[in-house]
């Protein structure tokens, strides 16, 4: 008789396990009294039809269980019932990732959006920026990531502290950073202060640094020794890689245990030049696609090819020569010397240039977007990238705007297939669009703004040298177009409009 009902019991239990969350849902009425009470909150602004929104939940979710037991709590306000309490917080994009130390101390989140990586970076974030260590916690302060990074230096050595401080306040966000300034524990570490040792669970498990503090230096070593001799590319490495400041050698291949041989093979090539070039391993299977990004064939594995990622430059190994020992040293040794040219891939130079945007590809662009008289605003774009082809009525607008003003000489309005031309610039994302200045060709400007004609002349007229704007009558032309909905509407929070160019990685 009963066992409907108790059937029916049960499986609002399983429900309601399997919806239990350890992330905690804010309005405008718990908002402040949440992060008041809480040291070190992660709150994630979202819309419920977001998709990098859904793509995080899962990650998000896992984050906040591991970080439960320490005390770290992550929060989400969904933006389409509480409109007001994002605006308040300045959120122009989902999803947006903001840490609050109370309501008045505010840093955007800078991490990758995997579960691994929030929960590093919140760890980090949740520890002062120099941990005092003693014999009793210093092995649990070495579990506390992948790397962590302790200084050795006498209690009256000032100098040596100040230092150590200004580069772990800046360097906060990557490395967890401790200190002690018992002599007994630095000899049971096998140091003599003043130094420092990386401790990492990877390689050889410690690396020391014994010169003269100098945060320069400090810096530097931090770097080299917290990246794997040979590493993994993957999606939650890869924007890491791009930042290091040093090429980036890619080993391709297609199952782990022909990916362990070659690391093995080249292992010697990477110890030698360990902080000139990283070395690391790509599954060819999941992310073949990404060895056309190098100019390689992407159906013919093992391969090889190092990437200058300051420059954007690709220098593919030859496909048809086996990957050995001896052939990769010469090679590499060779692109060392600069005797490896670059591997350039270019659409033909147009003939003419047929609509209001002029089309860059990779041989004309030093000749155009380079051009030191003129204001260049580029679109780096992808054929199949729907916010680009939403974008590109607009963008002929704009251009057409520019060419028919008294600007039409010293502003260009500028695109260019990314994805069939080699530039110099890293794009993380489709559409990209850049301002390079007249004068100021080294230090473009990345437009972040909403995608409208009218948001696009100002900034170009807020950043170029010529601050141009076209006429009023332009202007008014414009304004019509917007009213009669043309452009994108105001007062709303949208999706970012990136898509990423790398989405096999």
């Amino acid at each position: 008789m009963h066992a409907p009902t108790k059937f029916a019991l049960g499986l609002l239990a399983a429900a309601a396990v399997a919806t239990a969350s350890d992330v905690i849902q804010l309005k405008k009425d718990t908002f402040d009294d949440f992060v008041k009470t809480n040291d070190i909150v992660l709150a994630e602004f979202f819309a419920p039809w977001c998709g990098h929104c859904k793509a995080l939940a899962p990650e998000y979710e896992e984050a906040a269980t591991t970080l439960k037991e320490k005390n770290i709590k992550l929060a989400k306000i969904d933006c389409t019932e509480e409109s007001e309490l994002c605006q308040q917080h300045g959120v122009e994009g989902y999803p947006t990732l903001k840490v609050f130390r109370g309501l008045d101390i505010v840093s955007p989140y800078k991490g990758q959006r995997k579960a691994a990586a929030i929960t590093s970076y919140m760890v980090k974030q949740s520890l002062p920026s120099v941990s005092a260590l003693t014999k009793d916690n210093i092995e649990e302060f070495k579990k506390a990531d992948k790397v962590v990074i302790v200084a050795y230096f006498d209690a009256a050595d000032k100098a040596s502290n100040e230092t150590f401080s200004k580069v772990a306040d800046k360097l906060r966000d990557e490395y967890p950073f401790g200190a002690s300034s018992d002599a007994a524990l630095a000899e049971a570490e096998g140091v003599t202060a003043p130094a420092i040792v990386l401790y990492k669970d990877f390689d050889e498990g410690k690396a020391v640094f014994t010169e003269k503090f100098d945060a320069e230096a400090i810096e530097k070593f931090a770097k080299t020794a917290s990246t794997p001799l040979i590493g993994e590319v993957g999606p939650d490495t890869y924007a890491g890689y791009m930042s290091a400041g040093i090429p980036l050698a890619y080993i391709f291949a297609e199952t782990p245990e022909e990916r362990k041989e070659l690391s093995e093979a080249l292992k010697s090539i990477a110890e030698a030049l360990r902080g000139v070039i990283n070395f690391a391993t790509i599954d060819a299977k999941a992310f073949g696609a990404h060895a056309g990004n190098l100019n390689l064939k992407t159906d013919k594995f093992p391969a090889f090819a190092i990437q200058d990622t300051t420059k954007n430059q690709k220098f593919p190994f030859d496909q048809e020569k086996e990957i050995t020992a001896d052939s990769i040293k010469q090679f590499v040794d060779d692109f060392v010397a600069g005797k490896v040219e670059p591997s350039i891939k270019s659409e033909p130079i147009p003939e003419t240039q047929e609509g209001p945007v002029t089309v860059v590809v990779a041989k004309s662009y030093n000749d155009i977007v380079l051009d030191d008289t003129k204001d260049v605003l580029i679109e780096f774009y992808a054929p199949w990238c729907g916010h680009c082809k939403a974008l590109a009525p607009k963008y002929d607008e704009l251009a057409t705007l520019y060419a028919n003003s008294d600007f039409k000489d010293k502003v260009v309005i500028a695109k260019v297939d990314a994805t069939l031309n080699d530039v110099p610039d890293e794009i993380q994302g489709f559409p990209t669009i850049k301002l390079y200045a007249a004068g100021a060709k080294d230090k473009p400007v990345e437009y972040s703004g909403s995608r409208t004609v009218e948001d696009l002349i100002k900034f170009i007229s807020e950043n170029g040298k010529y601050k141009a704007a076209p006429s009023d009558e332009a202007e008014e032309s414009v304004a019509a177009s917007a009213e009669s909905g043309s452009s994108t509407e105001t007062g709303t929070v949208e999706e970012p409009a990136k898509e990423t160019s790398h989405d096999e990685l």
